[in-house]
């Protein structure tokens, strides 16, 4: 593992990248009057724990993946579920949906599209984050310019090493198998995916390493002011 990229690492630039833009996060919630309800598509209990989020009064998370976890912290719960079938939900049932590096693991532009209507149709706003596909640095196998290689020559990269957070995978169909779960995003797609949203930019040495797509937001939220990498816990 690289290790400024090691999210579990909590002086990585990764996670610092993470704490800013939770903090970007929780100024958007601080708009809002409690009682409300938070959706975390794809969450787990230790990401809040990491970003120093421990509950206030009125703030009811739900933490939806797609296996479970023991949940003791008040205010949280977690459910067992699958991004691109909200149904179980009621239209706007919550009044916020947060999701962090979820919907690049769907596979195919089809399935984000279902991910992306369910999170607009359960949520009167969102906070979608993906990593950009522009970005030199692929952030899962950890290889520059991997994404934009032909599908042939990723598999083989996969058999044969250890890449970013992955074992190889000597299986050839198991190496396809891990390659096809990933679809990194563009600009323009996401935009297309969530066309009322706002996208703002996370940006590593002047590139942008993320997207996030915020939607739905009371008027007077923080803006298009850029997030950077690199600063101060």
């Amino acid at each position: 593992m690289f290790r400024p990229f090691d999210n579990r690492d909590p002086n990585s630039l990764a996670t610092r990248m993470r704490r800013a833009r939770f903090t970007l996060f929780q100024a958007r919630l601080d708009r809002l009057t409690p009682p409300f309800r938070i959706l975390d598509v794809g969450g787990r209990v230790n990401f809040w724990a990491q970003m120093g989020f421990s509950g206030r009064p009125g703030i009811e998370v739900v933490l939806l993946n797609l296996t479970t976890e023991e949940v003791t912290r008040p205010g949280f719960q977690m459910l067992k579920g699958d991004a691109r079938d909200l149904s179980a939900f009621a239209a706007g049932a919550f009044d916020v949906v947060f999701s962090n590096s979820v919907i690049e693991h769907l596979g195919s532009l089809a399935h984000q599209q279902r991910m992306a209507a369910e999170v607009r149709r359960v949520g009167r706003c969102y906070f979608v984050q993906t990593p950009n596909r522009a970005f030199p640095l692929e952030p899962h196998f950890l290889v520059p310019g991997f994404q934009w290689l032909p599908l042939a020559a990723q598999v083989a990269l996969v058999r044969h090493f250890n890449l970013g957070w992955y074992r190889r995978q000597p299986d050839p169909g198991a190496a396809l198998a891990l390659v096809a779960e990933h679809r990194l995003l563009t600009q323009r797609e996401l935009q297309a995916l969530f066309p009322e949203a706002e996208i703002l930019h996370e940006r590593v040495l002047g590139l942008t390493k993320s997207l996030i797509a915020c939607g739905g937001w009371p008027a007077g939220t923080p803006n298009r002011r850029p997030l950077r990498g690199g600063g101060r816990n």
